[in-house]
């Protein structure tokens, strides 16, 4: 019944519809089939060429128990994508001198404990080489416990030892980004909401990008699912993100985050010399060379330098992809978890680029 129902909204409620009809007629195809295969309720894609946003739409439903239909507006959580943008807040304090990315991070969280693995930085954080663990349990990743500011939410992590020597380790960490936030709200000396609020979602024009704060009433803001595996639909478990905002807790459109990767490359939020050091990929002490830089994953596609980062929690599966030449953006948002939203952001980035 759900896929009957995904098929007959498809195609629905365009915005801004740009590109040629045959390339959209070609990502409908590709959305129907990921949607069907996965029964997703609801996805939006936002797509840019040539460094301008062209072409957004939404397909089946935000919620389901009352028809409301998925649109170009509505509003998704990020998961991990939250982490590009807390990599752009601490290159922008690093652009100013506020944030050394090679001090120790007890310089601006000197709650957080000395470790004796070695010295923790903002910058190995933002590269995954900080050595702080990742989730611990399901518990962790099912909390209803609200943190009201970044600090926080340290605590489930703090007092752990590191998983590796600092630098030496490739090890991906959402925990190692809240600590991250924590450095940057401190070095910005405002909250990190505010910050991100200020300095980047105001000058790249995002309206719909900030925390996913379960007890606000937040406009387009999509209902989350989950899937048994006998492939049927339910409303996925309570929780609170308040946990890991930096690093999986940001909620926003596909087309907005679509304009944040515009205005990364554009100049916008960060110098174009910045783009070369965040977008390097990070050496480790032995010279080994990882595939993350500062906050996004680092792929060449056709010899051309693709960046991006994919999300997913509870009722959300998402992939940013930019083409750094080109332009060309791809933002794929579900309301449902372990869906295929990379491999469809990747297969409209080919048709996109004529690949």
């Amino acid at each position: 019944m759900l896929r009957r129902t995904v098929l007959f909204v498809l195609g629905a409620l365009p915005v801004c519809a740009q590109l040629a009809p045959e390339l959209t007629a070609r990502i409908d195809r590709l959305v129907s089939s990921q949607m069907a295969k996965d029964s997703i309720p609801g996805l939006s894609v936002a797509v840019a060429v040539n460094g301008e946003l062209r072409w957004q739409q939404g397909y089946g439903f935000q919620d389901l128990e009352n028809f409301v239909p998925a649109t170009a507006q509505t509003v998704y959580r990020l998961g991990s994508i939250s982490k590009p943008v807390t990599a752009v807040a601490a290159m922008q304090l690093w652009e100013q001198g506020k944030l050394d990315l090679h001090s120790p991070v007890q310089r601006y969280v000197p709650s957080f404990p000395t470790k004796p693995e070695g010295t923790v930085t903002t910058g190995l954080l933002l590269a995954h080489l900080g050595g702080i663990r990742h989730y611990g349990n399901n518990a962790e990743l099912d909390t209803v416990t609200h943190y009201t500011d970044v600090g926080e939410a340290l605590g489930i992590f703090s007092n752990d030892p590191l998983v590796a020597e600092p630098g030496t380790k490739y090890s991906y960490s959402t925990y190692g980004y809240n600590l991250a936030g924590a450095a940057v709200q401190a070095a910005a000396g405002e909250r990190f909401h505010e910050y991100v609020r200020r300095r980047i979602s105001e000058p790249a024009g995002l309206t719909t990008l900030r925390d996913d704060n379960r007890w606000e009433i937040i406009a387009h803001r999509t209902r989350f699912y989950s899937k048994r595996e006998n492939g049927t639909v339910y409303n996925s478990g309570l929780t609170d993100t308040s946990n890991k905002i930096p690093g999986g807790g940001m909620i926003a459109s596909a087309g907005d985050m679509a304009r944040f990767a515009l205005a990364v490359r554009g100049g916008v939020l960060v110098k174009p010399a910045t783009l070369e050091t965040m977008w390097a990929p990070q050496r480790l002490k032995d010279g080994r060379v990882s595939s993350y830089g500062y906050g996004w994953v680092i792929q060449e596609r056709g010899g051309q330098r693709v960046v991006g980062h994919s999300g997913g929690q509870q009722g959300c599966s998402t992939m940013l992809l930019m083409n750094t030449a080109t332009g060309t953006v791809v933002v794929v948002m579900a309301n449902m978890d372990q869906v295929g939203a990379a491999p469809l952001a990747s297969a409209i980035l080919d048709v996109v680029e004529g690949r």
